[in-house]
């Protein structure tokens, strides 16, 4: 009886020791803690992407250390009749996100432009990261939503542009709208891929985006020096190869103009054109919510 007890306990020692062997965990295979831009997203290839730019807006006031407020004062920058400026009424920070509104005021003001200044009511918010952060090529994120309006008159945009005009005025360095939202159209966004190209149909765009720009969706573009790919919730919406417009062997050689560093946008205006703002039918104010902003190369 002793011999088979003895038996029994080294055998169950041994099985607690094989247990214990089998669950433990080296630390090499333990996954590490989600970086500032959320965990791990991997290439096609299966190398990871490195996080190079990302603001969860957690904080109480619009980091000056990654962002300036877009102000049609220094910049010029309008779509429709508002002004954008740098206030606290227009461009915020709580709760963990960006608020971007577009309000009217108690009274009419003249809004300063280095394109000449003019009367209006509105004002709006946006911010750039021109001056503060650019990148040429890489993984561009956003988690947004925008106003809940479905009638004309707002336009929000979240949008990559040259922090340098290298090969000339708009069009032709560049610009990337991974989401545009137009107010008429209330379910869908729309991104464009604007520059002069030798495909036909420049820009590029996809009109078939559906969805509710209203909640919170991810939108993503991915920037290569040949091509650049545009999704909302992980369903292609454009996937465009650069095809510069020039010479016969152009294409060859370095793919212009998305060979630059862009600077990370966004907006919220008022709209233009059939999406035309109309005092007595837009209702305002109106805001865009942005969750997050990650960059990745």
């Amino acid at each position: 009886m002793n011999r088979r007890r003895t038996r029994a306990m080294a055998l169950g020692a041994a099985l607690a020791g094989l247990l214990l062997t089998a669950t433990a965990v080296s630390p090499e295979a333990v996954t590490a803690a989600p970086g500032p831009c959320g965990p791990t997203i991997y290439k096609s290839n299966g190398t990871p992407w490195t996080c190079t730019f990302a603001d969860d807006f957690n904080g109480s006031a619009l980091d000056g250390r990654k962002w300036l407020a877009q102000r049609t004062a220094t910049t010029g920058m309008r779509v429709g009749r508002e002004c954008l400026v740098n206030s606290l009424r227009n461009v915020s920070v709580s709760g963990g996100r960006l608020h971007l509104t577009t309000r009217k005021e108690a009274a009419w003001f003249r809004c300063t432009s280095p394109f000449g200044s003019y009367s209006s009511q509105w004002t709006s918010g946006g911010i750039t990261t021109n001056g503060r952060f650019s990148q040429a090529y890489g993984r561009f994120e956003f988690r947004a939503k925008f106003p809940a309006v479905k009638v004309r008159g707002l336009q929000g945009a979240l949008w990559l542009y040259p922090t340098k005009l290298t090969y000339g005025a708009w069009p032709a360095s560049g610009e990337i709208d991974v989401a545009e939202f137009y107010s008429q159209y209330p379910d869908r966004t729309i991104p464009y891929i604007h520059y002069r190209s030798s495909s036909r149909g420049s820009p590029v765009t996809n009109l078939s985006c559906k969805l509710d720009p209203s909640v919170f969706h991810t939108y993503v573009a991915v920037w290569t020096p040949r091509s650049i790919t545009i999704s909302n919730d992980g369903v292609v919406c454009v996937s465009h190869t650069i095809k510069p417009a020039g010479g016969l062997f152009r294409h060859l050689t370095a793919p212009q103009p998305f060979d630059q560093p862009f600077a990370v946008l966004i907006t919220q205006v008022l709209g233009t054109g059939t999406n035309a703002f109309t005092s007595s039918v837009t209702p305002l104010p109106a805001t865009t919510d942005v969750d997050w902003v990650r960059v990745w190369s």
